[in-house]
């Protein structure tokens, strides 16, 4: 049994938290939030996240951030992309050398272009990071649905520590060493589902949904290994696998608030009404800048950033998608000659 911590309360936290306590460990949840932790704490039920899921008796809530990092097997950061990096400085004087912290986020610092690993890391450079990524809605996990996922870290000793910890009988746990790839895949990924919500929100169809992932994959891929990840990130569960299920569910935060923008709502609009951090919206910039460093193009992401932050009509962008110059689907394949 571990002694665990998790940094952040919101609806992938507790449902971690959740899952760690029916493999036996033994939890402490921290929230910035003394009203959240009051409510989670009396109530044992998260009504706006995770309603109808029962919080077990025995599973500590508090928003002293000493209390849940200081002397823990490990900790799961679960806070959103956005507070990642000022999180991490705040636990930082209570992190031991060697000490692991698995990030379950996903996101790119617009600033620096870090990920979420490597941000944590500048703060706290004494900890192990790893990360925890794929197809995985809080709402299913915390309700225990069969789900698998993937943790990366830099040794294989410590991913298998963790695959131990997490994995249960549906909870499928597999590992990499391709930790910039796993984060890259499910930054970029977000960026995409707000396509596909927009396409949703303009009632386009199933040949368009599919289109974008599959044009959208193959962007994200060609960045991500340009910048050294792994191919198999991108077609595995941490890329694909990641993209299907946040551009098709309803549970995605990011595809709604896309099919609110394709009804014609605004960007601040959509954000208020999904009521959660839309990492999409904050990691679209950085993918932008990622491409342009990388001499990378990325058509799909372009066109959201436009309709994001230039004001472009979505209908027009989604034309101009289509009327780009014609060109092979794959280049690496040569035609036999003639």
């Amino acid at each position: 049994m571990a002694n665990v911590g998790i940094m952040g309360a919101g609806s992938w936290g507790t449902a971690l938290a959740l899952l760690l306590h029916s493999n036996g460990h033994q939890v402490t949840v921290w929230s910035i939030s003394e009203e959240e932790v009051k409510m989670l704490s009396e109530e044992r039920e998260h009504k706006s996240k995770l309603p109808g899921v029962p919080i077990p008796e025995d599973m500590a809530f508090t928003s002293d951030m000493e209390e849940t990092v200081k002397g823990k097997d490990f900790i799961v950061m679960a806070v959103p992309s956005p507070f990642t990096r000022n999180t991490a400085r705040g636990m930082s004087p209570y992190v031991t050398d060697g000490q692991i912290i698995v990030d379950v986020a996903k996101g790119i610092e617009e600033s620096t272009l870090m990920t979420l690993s490597q941000q944590i890391e500048q703060e706290i450079p004494n900890a192990d990071v790893a990360v925890l990524s794929g197809p995985s809605h809080a709402e299913e996990v915390g309700r225990g649905l069969p789900t698998a996922v993937v943790i990366g870290a830099k040794t294989k000793k410590t991913a298998e520590y963790l695959q131990e910890a997490f994995m249960n009988q549906v909870f499928r746990v597999y590992i990499s060493p391709d930790r910039l790839g796993m984060e890259l895949g499910g930054s970029l990924k977000n960026v995409i589902a707000l396509a596909a919500g927009i396409a949703d929100g303009m009632g386009y169809g199933d040949n368009t949904k599919a289109a974008l992932i599959t044009r959208g994959i193959a962007e994200i891929a060609q960045l991500g290994v340009k910048m050294g990840g792994a191919i198999e990130s991108f077609t595995g569960l941490t890329g694909i696998g990641d993209l299907i299920v946040t551009c098709a569910s309803v549970h995605s935060r990011n595809r709604k608030a896309g099919y609110l923008m394709g009804q014609g709502k605004s960007m601040q609009e959509a954000m208020d009404e999904v009521k959660m951090v839309v990492e999409g919206v904050y990691s679209t910039k950085a993918a932008v800048k990622l491409g342009k460093m990388h001499d990378v193009p990325l058509p799909i992401v372009s066109k959201v950033n436009d309709v994001l932050f230039a004001g472009k009509d979505p209908k027009e962008a989604v034309n101009e998608l289509m009327l780009r110059d014609s060109k092979a689907e794959h280049l690496a394949m040569p035609w036999k000659e003639e």
